[in-house]
């Protein structure tokens, strides 16, 4: 089969690799349709390159026909459709019976110190073979894949219940908005999108989405959030501070991670190692958000993070959840609003669809931040 494969630092291919096969009674191979690329995929592609090996597969938001199964797993069968979420879990042990399936202990990576097993997601997390290719083992398919019962339905409708939608659900949940509150949400990538168009779903008065990308921007502002263009600014917690009457904003939702780059001041600490480049967004959601405020972390932060404004934060009482999402979790609340009418504005957050082939270019693209580049969608 075609697969896209890591082999270094930018420079990913698609390669012909074996196609996988049932190797435990849990398993089951299904036949990718759709599957996309991940803005952390871009650490894999830029940055986390001691993480990974030549020839792993990579991706790890997939979705696709059921090929075959094990003989444990009963609630797939050949022929379904289904989307796989990106973490791996059981459903039964302790953390699973808690909705904290990103922490299931079946699969818990305890050498490595790391939480359940991710699809095509470094060797941190098992080295899981992922699922940017025509077809993929789904390990633990007695719980984890998501079956689709509406026929003729499009993927992109639910393809991105395997990552981007459950991501950007927990970072509203966690966020603990209450009504009319205003909210900050720092990236306007898929996730950060996704989060400003739940939080005004979900009762927020007033959003606003701090990026530099202007197509990012522009679709923010298609779904009703404010846009604030930092790259344009000199301060931006001076801008946001501004803008809520002196006090910052409720709640604060950091949708970067170490991916951040700053405004031009910015950049001069960051030159001078006053800030480190990936704390941008941490730094600035967290001087940006009210007293008594919450963030939170959404973004992917990775290894030892030095100089974090623990000491501000803890001046000024702020909450500051994280964690990878817990896919399964929000799935029932999430499936009802991916109908016809779309209140998310699903059906507009791909950018780009394209042949399987075209993955290297994608990546690139993406990482270039080029051509309107937001979400990527590969199809085998």
């Amino acid at each position: 089969m075609k697969a896209v494969v890591w082999h270094g630092k930018k420079d990913v291919r698609v390669d012909n690799v074996p196609d996988p096969a049932i190797e435990e009674p849990t398993d089951a191979i299904v036949r990718i349709t759709s599957t996309a690329i991940c803005g952390s995929d871009l650490h894999l592609y830029a940055k986390l390159g001691l993480a990974m090996k030549e020839g792993d597969i990579i991706g790890h938001e997939p979705m696709g026909v059921v090929e075959e199964v094990g003989s444990e797993v009963n609630q797939i069968a050949p022929g379904d459709k289904v989307v796989v979420p990106f973490n791996i879990s059981c459903g039964t042990c302790w953390m699973c019976r808690r909705n904290l399936f990103s922490q299931c202990e079946t699969t818990q990576n305890q050498k490595t110190k790391k939480g359940a097993s991710l699809l095509g997601y470094t060797h941190l997390y098992g080295g899981v073979p992922g699922g940017q290719a025509e077809y993929l083992r789904v390990p633990m398919a007695h719980f984890g894949p998501i079956k689709i019962e509406q026929d003729g339905a499009p993927d992109t409708r639910f393809l991105f219940l395997s990552d981007v939608l459950p991501t950007a659900w927990q970072a509203v949940e966690y966020a603990e908005i209450e009504p009319g509150e205003t909210v900050g949400v720092w990236g306007l990538g898929p996730v950060g999108q996704m989060a400003a168009r739940i939080a005004r779903h979900r009762g927020a008065g007033r959003v606003l989405g701090i990026d530099q990308v202007p197509e990012r921007l522009a679709m923010a502002q298609r779904h009703g959030v404010e846009t604030v263009d930092f790259g344009a600014v000199d301060d931006i917690v001076e801008v946001v501070r501004e803008l809520t009457g002196g006090r910052g904003v409720d709640r604060a939702i950091d949708a970067v991670g170490m991916e951040a780059e700053g405004s031009p001041v910015s950049r001069f600490l960051q030159a001078t190692k006053l800030v480190p480049d990936r704390l941008q967004a941490l730094w600035q959601s967290g001087r940006s958000v009210r007293r008594g405020g919450t963030i939170s972390l959404v973004g992917v932060y990775t290894g030892a993070v030095p100089l974090a404004p623990i000491g501000e934060m803890f001046d000024r009482q702020l909450t500051v959840t994280m964690g990878q999402a817990n896919v399964k979790r929000w799935v029932p609340e999430l499936m009802p609003l991916l109908t016809d009418e779309d209140p998310l504005g699903v059906d507009d957050l791909t950018t780009h669809e394209v042949p399987l082939d075209e993955a290297p270019q994608m990546y690139e693209k993406f990482q270039k931040k080029e051509d309107g580049c937001i979400k990527v969608v590969l199809r085998p």
